[in-house]
């Protein structure tokens, strides 16, 4: 359950582990979940759009509205330059809410580009990127704090038990489970 309203800004390169465990914290926080990827092809199918920043644009504005709703929201999307950072940070100020920056990151350079090449879109239509545009994507140093996960050789449950725990120490999920009377 949510403490309280807030933005969970997913960032990371495609084949991390960042919608799994995207969608596994907007699971156990109730919140909304916001997918780039979804509004890019959504732009692309049905308004034939050469998506280039109109996706961030719509999931400011969906999530903002959320926010405003009193929901959590996720975020999940590569938001790799510094610029989309900053304008989800301020999307989560204008609206009053703490926000939390998550990067999810896999060190294994093989494991990596393994799940890279395996992977099975799960939005209909999208074109996967290649190892190659993964790892030429402009993708700007932090300079700001966020929480850092790695998922190398680790399961999603390990990672995802990490992050909630990390979410935890900073106050924004807290884990309450309801005690049955036995008998």
């Amino acid at each position: 359950m949510s403490k309280s309203t807030a933005l969970f800004i997913f960032s990371g390169l495609p084949g991390t582990g960042k919608t799994t465990l995207a969608k596994a914290v907007a699971k156990k926080v109730g919140s909304a979940y916001i997918r780039i990827d979804t509004i890019e092809q959504a732009l692309r199918d049905l308004c034939a759009v050469d998506v280039g920043g109109e996706g961030y644009r719509l999931a400011y504005r969906i999530a903002s509205d959320n926010l405003r709703a009193g929901l959590s929201v996720v975020a999940d999307s590569c938001n790799p330059i510094e610029l989309t950072r900053r304008e989800w940070e301020g999307l989560a100020l204008d609206a009053g809410v703490p926000y939390v920056n998550i990067e999810i990151i896999c060190s294994d350079v093989q494991q990596h580009r393994d799940r890279v090449e395996s992977r099975i879109a799960d939005v209909v239509g999208l074109k996967l990127p290649t190892w190659l545009e993964v790892v030429s994507r402009e993708y700007d140093p932090w300079t700001t704090e966020r929480v850092v996960i790695d998922t190398a050789a680790r399961s999603p449950a390990e990672s995802e038990a990490e992050l909630l725990g990390l979410l935890a120490a900073r106050g924004l999920w807290e884990n309450k489970v309801d005690v049955v009377p036995s008998g």
